[in-house]
Order: structure tokens, then C-alpha cells, then sequence
């Protein structure tokens, strides 16, 4: 039966490992967003000597678990704390998605602001980051935002490589008081309170964005 005295008890803990789940999202949204960006950026720029091999680097990441990535680097790279090797997991993993989507808003920017670029004598870089980036991340900052919420809700991998985030703190606190039910609703009513804003707030950016 539902005990609200173990709920007082487990919440600090909980709230402690959601404390982790937000660090390792942060972080590996970050590295997610700007890792997708010089992917995406390489893809269109460099020769094939580059692009071959890294289409198939994105392929393989984009095809394979994320929970397997998490358990290999964690095993090949024993030396690194289990909380880095996540964040740089789901980053890395992340960013094989967000490439596609700055891919798909590079190439909805309009021909002719190349070519006015290109008449204009703008130097590469200078093309990229004044008039091709500003528009296309305008258009993709919503998809971008999704993928930031989709990550918060795959954190609970990390538990297989030892990360006290929060849904493992959830399951040890239930194991050690024999209190599942409780432990793992709060964890799934902090999953809920914390993402939903930030899906709606993507819903009304997206709409405002198309005007």
C-alpha cells in the first residue's frame, strides 16, 4: 500500500539523483548540438575522403543501442569516471540525430542566399556563420528541443554503467525499503513535471517559428 511517510523519505534522494539527470543532459544535449553542428557542417564542406568514413561512423552510432554504446565505452574505457563516459555517450549519440536535423535546415535556406554570399565575395566562414546558420537554426530550433527531452528520457540507461542518476536512486531506495511503488512514481511524476513544460513550450515555438 501507498505509504507517504517512505515518500517523505525517499524524495531528498530521488530529488538528489534527478540532481544527476540534469547535469547529464545539460551536458550531453550541449555536446550533442554542437558536435551535430561540425558534422553537419563537415558533411557539406569537406571531400570524400572525410565524408565517406564519417556517413558511415553516424550510420553505425545512429544504428546500434544506446544502452550497448553505453556498456562498451564503459568497459574499453575503464580510467574515465562512469557519469563522463555517459554524458559524452548520449552526446555522441544525440548528435548523429541533431546533424540531420542542421542538415535539413541548411539545406531549406534558400539558393539565392549563397549565391548573394557567393556575389558578394563573402569569405566560406563568413557565409556559414552570418547568413546560412542564423537561418537554418531558426528553423530547426523546436526539432532540436525535442531531442534535448528525448535524451532527458533515455538517462535512465546510464544506471547500467553504475550513474546514480535519479531512476537509480529510485530502484535502490525501493530494493532497500522494499518501497518500489513509491520510489518509482516519484521518479516518474519528476519525469513528468520536468518535461512537460518544456514540451509544450516546443509546441508553441515551433507554431510561432512557421508564422
Amino acid at each position: 500500500m501507498w505509504n507517504w511517510e517512505t515518500v517523505r523519505e525517499g524524495l531528498p534522494l530521488i530529488l538528489r539523483g534527478f540532481e544527476v539527470t540534469l547535469l547529464a543532459t545539460v551536458l550531453g544535449s550541449l555536446l550533442a548540438i554542437v558536435l551535430g553542428l561540425g558534422i553537419a557542417v563537415l558533411r557539406r564542406t569537406a571531400g570524400p575522403w572525410v565524408t565517406v568514413p564519417l556517413r558511415a561512423v553516424v550510420e553505425f552510432v545512429r544504428s546500434t543501442p544506446v544502452m550497448i554504446q553505453l556498456f562498451a565505452a564503459w568497459v574499453l574505457l575503464p580510467a574515465l569516471q562512469p557519469l563522463v563516459i555517459g554524458i559524452t555517450v548520449l552526446g555522441v549519440h544525440y548528435a548523429t540525430y541533431t546533424s540531420e536535423v542542421y542538415r535539413a535546415g541548411i539545406d531549406a535556406v534558400p539558393r539565392g542566399q549563397w549565391e548573394a554570399a557567393k556575389a558578394l565575395s563573402l569569405p566560406r566562414t563568413r557565409t556559414w556563420f552570418a547568413v546560412v546558420l542564423p537561418q537554418a537554426v531558426r528553423r530547426i530550433v523546436p526539432a532540436l528541443g525535442n531531442y534535448v527531452i528525448s535524451m532527458f528520457k533515455e538517462t535512465p540507461f546510464l544506471s547500467v554503467i553504475t550513474v546514480d542518476e535519479m531512476v537509480h536512486e529510485a530502484n535502490t531506495f525501493g530494493s532497500d525499503h522494499f518501497a518500489y511503488l513509491e520510489a518509482f512514481t516519484l521518479a516518474a511524476a519528476i519525469f513528468l513535471v520536468a518535461s512537460t513544460p518544456t514540451s509544450i513550450l516546443m509546441r508553441k515555438l515551433e507554431k510561432r517559428l512557421a508564422h
